[in-house]
């Protein structure tokens, strides 16, 4: 999954705090805990102002028979997140809280699951599944060749695959351990990714509706072309809520692919000596896989069991749906909060173009499977 940090001028510090807030809360001190306080704070203020200025404008514009967009919650958090983070800037007793984001995204995509039932978590997760392949070897493939003929090094370029074909920050984050890439390799593929992540973010919505897509395509296609998930589920909740709902599973599906992909590109460098060797055997193999599997996509499969056998109650329902909502503000708030554009902007360029090829290889390809799967065979599930 992506997200560990927008910023790659701290990303040491907030990765780490993010891990030992997600990971470990059973080890952190009471004053480390304190620590967060301010920084979730500050995602509560953003996320509940996000969520009042559209409902103000709303109002304001009723009341004065004014003709304005309705200018959905999730845009008007990320923006509030933007603002500050580029003008004032944010303070260091905030990052902590702030960096914890990737957490309230797990938990909003746990309790998401309650909305969904298992057959249609097969069935679209199945679809998605084909679509991903296609999209991963397109996209994969294109990103090494660009990135060669640019002269990245190697590894850089197996980074932005790895990134631009799956799962964003969080991929790129696992790739770099398992095929011992530099620090500086690991923060140029970030900064890449992260700005083309901006750009989907603000770019696809409108895209979207200017071509026509339904609420079920867009998700669809938000899910298959948007790199960290984060971002997805933003880019999905700007169009609307279903398409929201199914951009996250979507999503999620790909993200379950991490640890094949990784295990890949370590095999093969490996295999050139420049990375270290896995240990034979299937079991070594699937352990290695199960190492980088974002586990949090069980606990969605476990919370849509429960649903789907109806050992929830529609209030129990209903409190896990609130709960999905508030967890998905604060991590828009954070998207906003960790986007630092004057830091994005000293990436040098060519890992830059070689991720604006991946990220437009991705939306063409899998905008393409989308129609085709959607509007030539029909395959589609119940929202």
């Amino acid at each position: 999954m992506g997200d560990t940090t927008l910023n790659p001028g701290t990303s040491t510090e907030a990765d780490t705090a993010a891990t030992e807030f997600d990971e470990s809360p059973g080890q952190l001190t009471v004053a480390r805990l304190l620590g967060y306080l301010p920084g979730i704070a500050l995602l509560v203020a953003v996320g509940v102002l996000g969520k009042y200025s559209q409902i103000w404008l709303n109002s304001a514009a009723k009341h004065n028979h004014w003709t304005v967009p309705d200018i959905e919650y999730v845009l008007w958090a990320i923006v509030i997140g933007l603002l500050i983070t580029n003008t004032v800037g944010l303070h260091p007793i905030f990052r902590p809280g702030v960096s914890t984001y990737e957490f309230w995204l797990k938990i909003g995509i746990v309790a998401l699951g309650s909305r969904f039932v298992l057959g249609d978590v097969a069935k679209l997760g199945g679809t998605s599944f084909l679509q991903i392949l296609i999209d991963m070897t397109v996209s994969g493939a294109i990103i090494l060749a660009v990135a060669r003929w640019l002269g990245l090094s190697g590894k850089l370029g197996s980074l932005l695959a790895i990134g631009t074909s799956i799962c964003g920050v969080s991929a790129i984050i696992a790739g770099k351990g398992a095929i011992r890439a530099r620090n500086s390799d690991a923060g140029y593929a970030i900064a890449a990714i992260l700005a083309l992540g901006a750009v989907a973010l603000f770019a696809l919505p409108p895209l979207g509706h200017a071509i026509g897509l339904s609420d079920h395509e867009f998700g669809l296609w938000a899910g298959l072309a948007v790199d960290n998930t984060a971002e997805t589920t933003a880019t999905g909740y700007l169009f609307s809520d279903e398409a929201g709902k199914v951009a996250v599973l979507v999503k999620s599906t790909r993200n379950a692919l991490i640890g094949f992909v990784v295990l890949g590109f370590a095999a093969y460098w490996a295999s050139r000596g420049e990375a270290d060797a896995i240990a034979p055997g299937l079991r070594a193999k699937a352990a290695f896989v199960w190492s980088k599997f974002p586990k949090f996509v069980l606990g969605f499969l476990a919370v849509s069991a429960v649903a789907t056998f109806h050992w929830l109650s529609k209030q129990q329902t209903t409190n896990l749906a609130n709960v999905s909502r508030w967890a998905f503000l604060l991590t828009f708030a954070g998207v906003g909060l960790n986007t630092n554009i004057r830091e994005l902007a000293r990436t040098g360029w060519r890992p830059l173009v070689v991720a604006v090829v991946g990220l437009v290889t991705v939306a063409v390809v899998s905008l393409g499977l989308v129609l085709f799967t959607s509007r030539v065979l029909h395959w589609g599930v119940a929202g």
